[in-house]
């Protein structure tokens, strides 16, 4: 088997492409005028697919200190789209919800998710789709080593 080209593997094209996904989503997020920015909008993101999970649960997900998340947070929670309660099993902690004012931002989030992946997919089929999907879900399972998955966040994830 001949080496591939440095460009050419899957790790550096998986890379460059969740490169450019985080690129198309900090402009569409400039263009979306939410005044978030990339964590922030990945925040919300999280916050709502893993509603009333602890703030160091999340940031795993996202793959951040939980100090950035409390930076993130903060912002978040100031504007009204999310609210931190305290775990009643672990005072220490805080559970972190999406308040019913974060519905229209998510929605725009949800938008904008939705034209990066119809940019992203052009040209290809249904079924292609499909079969890319399943291809990243066994990468993605294979590096996890079986643990729980992220669930999707939109974002590329992003």
């Amino acid at each position: 088997m001949t080496p591939e080209a440095p460009d050419r593997t899957i790790t550096f094209l998986l890379s460059d492409i969740a490169r450019l996904v985080r690129q198309h989503f900090a402009e569409g997020l400039n263009d979306a005028g939410l005044g978030l920015t990339l964590g922030e909008a990945r925040t919300l993101a999280f916050v709502r697919r893993l509603p009333g999970r602890r703030q160091s649960v999340i940031a795993e997900y996202l793959g951040v200190e939980p100090m950035t998340l409390v930076g993130f947070l903060d912002k978040l929670e100031k504007a009204g789209l999310v609210v931190r309660e305290t775990d009643p099993d672990d005072r220490r902690a805080k559970r972190i919800t999406a308040t019913p004012a974060a519905a229209p931002a998510i929605a725009r989030l949800d938008a904008l998710v939705a034209q990066i992946r119809d940019t992203a997919v052009s040209g290809l089929s249904e079924s292609e789709v499909e079969q890319a999907v399943r291809l990243l879900e066994t990468l993605q399972e294979n590096l996890s080593g079986g643990a729980d998955r992220a669930p999707d966040a939109g974002e590329g994830d992003a």
